[in-house]
């Protein structure tokens, strides 16, 4: 099939602002998990009768790491200079990436949806992103960055995401969220505050606009929690068992900076492109899926196999099979 009014290439200077931004958005990514590793502070306090070094936590827990010894002066000394600097470019590198931002905007580098971009953003913000995959259509947002092109909407018109939730992972998150004192809907409406659960459907959480969210999650196998509510709060969302979830969560992945049309950047996290493209060919040859989307399904397949023959395949020898 013909693909080629389907794919746009980026102008030179798109493509030019979109690897001069994601370099500044890698690095800042970096600075800021260096920088959360010296959040809090040390100081000295009298302790029973001996000048002690304490560490303070983010949230306000504090510890003794001895009385004042040589070894603590120096371990004072070298945390406080280490967090001035962290901090310093964290700063610094933030204020470059709002820059990028503004450039992405003029030149018109982004279209991922600013309520998905906003999305990642509040979940890597909570520390759980690295427990959910974006998957289906909006995936192709993140393909068509790494290529450097457009697709057409033909292929991409939508109004949900899928987010599909680890439940390996399931202990991890469920730490985060107590640390939080969080629920999952709550992330979410950090990106949108309209957002809110959808009493008969309680995987979809839906804004003002129509938009959804529907967290889905493999078949239950293993030692997996089944049925899973993502919290303990009283109106949250329950995570939906699809079939190729098991398929989806166990294969490879692909990250990939996204930006949206005013140029907020985040890491989309979603599979590997020949695991969607078999994923979604299975899906257009099944009888059981629902006959007005097996012509997308089939035609997004095709796409992303033009995408990984054209652009991606010289990227990832060692998992072009």
């Amino acid at each position: 099939m013909a693909l080629t009014h389907l794919i746009t290439e980026n102008s030179e200077n798109q493509l030019r602002q979109y690897t001069d931004a994601s370099a500044v958005f890698e690095a800042h990514r970096r600075a800021a998990k260096e920088a959360s590793a010296v959040r809090g502070s040390m100081f000295w306090r009298d302790l029973r009768g001996a000048r002690t070094l304490i560490r303070t936590s983010a949230a306000g827990a504090q510890h003794s790491l001895g009385k004042e010894s040589e070894q603590t002066r120096a371990m004072y000394a070298s945390f406080m200079e280490r967090k001035a600097q962290l901090e310093q470019r964290y700063k610094s590198l933030s204020i470059k990436l709002e820059e990028m931002r503004k450039l992405n905007k003029v030149y018109g580098v982004g279209r991922t949806p600013q309520v998905v971009v906003s999305l990642l953003q509040a979940m890597e913000k909570a520390g759980i992103a690295e427990q959910f995959q974006t998957v289906g259509t909006h995936a192709l947002y993140a393909y068509e960055s790494a290529c450097g092109v457009r697709v057409g909407t033909e292929a991409l018109a939508t109004r949900d995401v899928d987010l599909l939730y680890d439940t390996r992972q399931h202990v991890s998150f469920v730490t985060t969220m107590n640390r939080l004192d969080a629920s999952l809907i709550s992330v979410f409406q950090k990106a949108d505050k309209t957002f809110r659960v959808r009493k008969e459907q309680l995987q979809t959480a839906v804004n003002d606009d129509g938009f959804e969210i529907d967290v889905i999650r493999r078949i239950a196998m293993d030692n997996d929690p089944h049925p899973l509510p993502m919290s303990g709060a009283e109106e949250d969302l329950w995570a939906a068992q699809v079939g190729s979830g098991n398929q989806l969560v166990s294969g490879r992945r692909h990250e990939q900076m996204v930006v949206s049309p005013r140029g907020d950047m985040a890491l989309m996290r979603t599979v590997h492109p020949l695991d969607f493209i078999r994923v979604k060919a299975a899906l257009a040859a099944s009888v059981d899926r629902d006959p007005l989307k097996r012509p997308k399904d089939r035609l997004q397949a095709q796409v992303v196999q033009r995408l990984w023959d054209e652009y991606l395949r010289h990227r990832h020898q060692d998992t072009a099979v």
